[in-house]
């Protein structure tokens, strides 16, 4: 059951230093939205306050709302780890356990949610899990070997495999092609669009081609200067975006006249 994702005058800190200010976007369900901008404008902090992962980092903190199908994920008495449950995450680089099997990674998250189940009922959730990353025709020999013997591509497949395990309602994705060959690359990109029939994704990518490729909405973020806090500065529908912005720096950024 894929949830949307509404922000409400959105401000992330880390300590005193205000990241990210104001941002306000609906991300509706069963959509690829796709984050773009310069380095250092606050995509990645976004993206990482959807699922609470930016406050493991001391001093942390948001202000404002910040709501998964209206319910609000910084309130009071909710768990962290709840809603990293119900919101997943696949980072830049892929992060397979290295001691543990392609069978062992895929329902890490299983145990560390605490849930035991018989071997068949686990045998099942590792099929399907593999299968929905479009990785188990490569592996189902193989499942007992290394996590850590795969191909980047595959590994990354391995990452995505373990995420939607847990059956989160949300994926986020940071960069999760930058480290990847283009073969690999047009994996994910191919595995994005069929995931989204299941789930609501948000990805952050410096390729635009990439953005334009894979998403249905675009948002884009950008920065006034050092020291200064990221902000959305427009969102819309990708196709939109990338062919009549209303906003001349998003023209900018798009058409490659930025900087």
């Amino acid at each position: 059951m894929s949830k949307a994702v509404t922000a409400k005058n959105l401000n992330i800190y880390y300590g005193s230093f205000l990241a990210v200010e104001g941002v306000d976007m609906e991300i509706k369900p069963k959509t690829v939205t796709a984050l773009i901008g310069p380095s250092g404008c606050g995509k990645s902090t976004f993206l990482r306050s959807i699922n609470r992962m930016h406050e493991v980092i001391p001093g942390a903190r948001v202000e404002g709302k910040l709501e998964l199908d209206g319910r609000d994920l910084y309130g009071s008495g909710v768990d962290p780890v709840g809603v990293r449950r119900q919101i997943g995450m696949v980072f830049q680089r892929p992060n397979p356990f290295p001691t543990m099997s392609i069978y062992e990674n895929v329902i890490a998250g299983q145990r560390l949610n605490n849930k035991r189940a018989g071997k068949k009922a686990t045998d099942e959730l590792v099929e399907r899990s593999l299968r929905g990353a479009n990785l188990w025709n490569e592996v189902k020999d193989r499942l007992d070997k290394p996590g850590s013997s795969l191909s980047g591509g595959q590994q990354q497949r391995l990452c995505i495999a373990r995420a939607i395990a847990v059956q989160p309602d949300v994926l986020l994705m940071d960069e999760p092609c930058s480290a990847l060959d283009p073969i690999s690359t047009l994996a994910i990109e191919d595995l994005i669009n069929e995931l989204k029939t299941d789930y609501t994704i948000v990805i952050v990518t410096h390729n635009m081609q990439q953005a334009a490729r894979v998403s249905d909405f675009t948002g884009f973020f950008n920065i006034e200067g050092t020291g200064k806090p990221g902000h959305l500065v427009e969102m819309d529908e990708t196709k939109t975006i990338f062919s009549q912005p209303k906003q001349k720096a998003t023209e900018d950024y798009v058409s490659g006249r930025f900087g």
